[in-house]
């Protein structure tokens, strides 16, 4: 069945009703995020009346799905040379297809790491060096002091090995001071050609500036990618329709998950009174996806879009709804985590307490026997996290600024909810996750320190302006500005290296050997959700303005490929 046929089936399944039409302008976006309320859902019902395609209708899509996956497969399988080696898979992954060829692609970047290739060849010393690290190999920077020259600048003598080198610069490690000249070097070069550059390059060079390309989120990539593999010539038509119909499998696994999601999130406000709360099931649920979107992934998924929520509404009952006292009461119970508590609440908060610990039993009968354990974890973590919000509450109510920034980050990069989502994301995962995996991230490694301080750093410089405007506590940036006596401009600059420093830490736990870190598929989940912090709060804070994103959200659910 041709891909053309496979995209009219799942046309023809979506909902018929569009969501209401909402500009993104950055007049609505200024008055959504100085509003004293939040924005309504800019989705509503709109996943409710998703209405899938038949079971034959996408039989049809996943056989035609398997006959392509053996195509390229053996495309794969016949690649020796080190220049299509990388080109493939780094196409692959790009694509959103690696995940269906690891044991292939482990033997391909095998090879690359072991064989000879052309040392003198900067863009493909950039690629080869690219893919490597992206996949964990700790392969050495040093290769790219001999493009050099005696001043002390990279010899590139295109604008391709300059995007190539730039976005290779962006693996780095502390200590590897040729990637911070590489990438100060490639910006500047890049910024002054841009306005010289014709499309389809002019718009890679553009995206990567905003983004360099190890720090996409991978599946808005993909959805991005595949128009842009289109209009390629050396483009392989199996690959590119392989792309196209296991995208279009994936917003169909998507929209069910949301039908789900939004009917417990209709439930829940049916139970509870949460009008103060932001109504962003369809974004926590895009946010989710953005750090485990394969198909595998589904129930991980759901369970994370849940807890998520749940993280959301005690963040805004905490900050800015909910008294001192039941902040307090809300906590203690949460320590006990059984319904006898919930007598102490009042009543918005005991229908949502109950509605709170309904939901770990039906995790648990989601996971079965053999998984159910791993909710225990899921429970400490909320304690944790009900724990670090009474701190900042006292923070608050004492009016207290920490005195070092370093301080104010043992508590708060406990309660931006970052090492939450990553430890909750492995709940929903398959065997090779085990009990002694969540005890590994129990004892806060360095990688889930560094993207947690990342997420905490990200989401201050966005949302600064915009809590302070009511009774909050002091955020990181004005916790510097107090320790150094500087403009909030100088502090803000200040966090950001600091955020850099973060993505270099997360790069040297990335490149230690697996047994170090448990298991690979962790490392790279934590990864995948620093990508998607980033993006949430590139522009603004997204999640609570979400105008922003809406449009990428239509791509990656509404629109058809």
């Amino acid at each position: 069945m041709p891909v053309d046929i496979a995209i009219a089936i799942y046309q023809n399944s979506k909902m018929a009703n569009t969501p209401a039409k909402i500009c993104s302008s950055s007049q609505q976006v200024r008055e959504a995020s100085s509003s004293s309320t939040f924005h309504p859902s800019l989705w509503g019902n709109f996943f409710l009346n998703y209405q899938p395609p038949t079971a034959s209708k996408r039989a049809l899509m996943k056989e035609r799905a398997e006959v392509l996956k053996e195509e390229v497969r053996k495309l794969i399988k016949g690649s020796s040379e080190v220049s299509k080696i990388v080109d493939l898979v780094i196409t692959l992954q790009r694509l959103g297809l690696d995940s269906y060829y690891e044991t292939e692609i482990h033997e391909l970047l095998h090879t690359l790491y072991n064989n000879d290739y052309n040392d003198k060849d900067l863009n493909q010393v950039s690629l080869r060096f690219y893919l490597l690290r992206q996949n964990g190999y700790d392969v050495s920077s040093d290769i790219f002091v001999h493009f050099k020259d005696e001043k002390g600048n990279f010899v590139a003598d295109d604008t391709t090995s300059l995007l190539n080198l730039y976005n290779a610069a962006y693996l780095k490690t502390r200590g590897d001071k040729i990637l911070d000249e590489a990438t100060e070097f490639t910006t500047r070069r890049l910024k002054s050609e841009l306005e010289h550059l014709k499309p389809p390059l002019a718009d890679e060079v553009s995206l990567a500036l905003e983004t360099p390309l190890f720090r996409r989120v991978r599946i808005l990539e993909t959805r991005n990618y595949i128009l842009v593999y289109e209009t390629k010539a050396t483009r392989n038509e199996a690959i590119l329709e392989l792309a196209k119909l296991n995208f279009t499998l994936l917003q169909l696994l998507y929209c069910e998950e949301l039908k789900h999601v939004t009917q417990w999130w209709k439930e829940l406000n049916d139970e509870s009174n949460l009008s103060f709360t932001r109504d962003r099931i369809v974004e926590i649920h895009f946010w989710m996806t953005g750090g485990c979107s394969e198909p595998h992934y589904s129930l991980s998924r759901i369970i994370l879009t849940k807890m998520v929520e749940f993280i959301a509404i005690l963040d805004d009952m905490f900050d800015t709804y909910s008294t001192t006292d039941d902040c307090i009461k809300l906590a203690e119970a949460i320590y006990t985590c059984n319904e006898s508590a919930a007598v102490t609440l009042p009543k918005y908060m005991k229908d949502f307490y109950l509605y709170f610990l309904k939901t770990f039993d039906s995790c648990e009968d989601e996971l079965g026997p053999n998984k159910s354990y791993r909710v225990f974890y899921v429970k400490e973590l909320f304690k944790r996290l009900v724990q670090g919000y009474c701190k900042e509450i006292k923070w608050r109510d004492e009016h207290y600024i920490p005195k070092t920034i370093e301080e104010h980050l043992e508590v708060s990069r406990k309660t931006v909810g970052a090492i939450e989502v990553a430890c909750i994301s492995f709940v929903g995962m398959g065997d090779h996750i085990t009990k002694g995996t969540f005890d590994w991230l129990f004892t806060h490694p360095e990688i889930l320190k560094s993207f947690a301080t990342l997420s905490r750093l990200s989401n201050d410089i966005v949302s600064t302006k915009r809590e302070q405007t009511g009774d909050h506590h002091a955020c990181t940036i004005q916790c510097y500005m107090l320790q150094h006596g500087t403009t909030m401009q100088d502090a803000c600059s200040k966090i950001k290296e600091l955020i850099e420093h973060s993505w270099k830490d997360m790069m040297n736990e990335y490149l230690t050997p697996a047994d170090d870190r448990q298991t690979t598929v962790v490392a790279r989940t934590i990864i995948d959700f620093a990508r998607t912090a980033d993006y949430m709060y590139k522009q603004s804070d997204s999640f609570t303005v979400s105008h922003i994103i809406k449009d990428m959200m239509s791509s990656l659910y509404v629109d058809p490929i």
